[in-house]
């Protein structure tokens, strides 16, 4: 990372981006990488592999300069299986938190249906113990957990949130820390979490909330970001600098989550998504 993309104080730590992906998210991942060129390529973005269907992911991740990291997944793939017995199919989704394997003092993780609009190194340096432990978009009440969690002190006023973004460090919220907490509160999990296709999300909220962690939203951390992402979000206008919210703040990232169909240039957003796309059919047709 050049000594220019962070501040003085900055510069003695380790930072990353990381996404999970394979061939098949090809079609996202390539106006991801364009996008991540464009805004932050000062970040190092790590790659991990979803399985090993990964033929063109590494000519794609070669062409940009990303590395497809290689980490053990034995413990976490068998929590997964103990956890979603009856879902071979999409277990590997939790493999997003290898991410916090990864030998960083603060990583950011995005989902790969996703492209960045703003530069990240702002989004950096944020993460401190007992103040901002894990910084996500915005507030999420959707696709997380059922009525019982409110049965629960430690989940009845709980900031839940997509985890499709999220800023963390590894000495705050390690993948130990997961397996401790199913260990513990397996029981629990299970009573409160809400079915019906859902995998990591639920179980990355059950454990930041297990554990305590101090939750900051993006525009918490980063004066004049917007906690829009979403895709569908209303009164979304492009400015010079990008695209801004009904408030006027800068979206640092657009999430079409759930690998929906392409983006049909029905939203000003969609734009930005067909721009980075159309980018990267160019390069690799060079």
């Amino acid at each position: 990372m050049p000594e220019s993309a962070l501040p003085e104080d900055m510069q003695s730590k380790k930072y990353g981006i990381a996404i999970i992906a394979n061939d098949r998210v090809i079609d996202w991942l390539l106006p991801f990488f364009e996008s991540y060129l464009a805004t932050s390529a000062s970040i190092p973005l790590y790659l991990i592999p979803y399985d090993d269907n990964l033929e063109r992911t590494r000519k794609a991740a070669d062409a940009y300069g990303v590395e497809i990291v290689s980490i053990d997944s034995t413990e976490l793939d068998a929590l997964a299986r103990r956890l979603y017995p009856l879902n071979p199919g999409h277990r590997r989704r939790l493999r997003k938190l290898l991410a916090l394997a990864l030998p960083l003092d603060e990583v950011i993780y995005l989902d790969v249906d996703t492209i960045m609009l703003q530069d990240f190194t702002k989004v950096l340096g944020h993460i401190e113990s007992g103040k901002a432990e894990f910084i996500v978009s915005a507030r999420c009440h959707d696709y997380i957990y059922n009525s019982r969690h409110k049965d629960y002190d430690f989940l009845r006023d709980a900031l839940l949130f997509n985890d499709g973004f999220f800023v963390t460090s590894r000495r705050v919220l390690s993948l130990q820390n997961f397996f401790d907490v199913i260990a513990q509160d397996e029981r629990i999990f299970h009573t409160v979490r809400q079915r019906g296709g859902l995998f990591a999300q639920p179980l990355t909220n059950f454990v930041v909330h297990r554990r305590g962690l101090k939750i900051a939203t993006l525009p918490e951390a980063v004066p004049s970001a917007s906690g829009e992402s979403y895709y569908k979000s209303e009164g979304i206008t492009l400015s010079p600098e990008g695209p801004v919210d009904f408030r006027g703040d800068r979206l640092y990232f657009c999430h079409w989550p759930g690998i929906i169909g392409m983006p049909r240039r029905q939203r000003p957003i969609d734009q930005y998504w067909h721009q980075f796309a159309d980018k990267a059919a160019a390069r690799f047709r060079a």
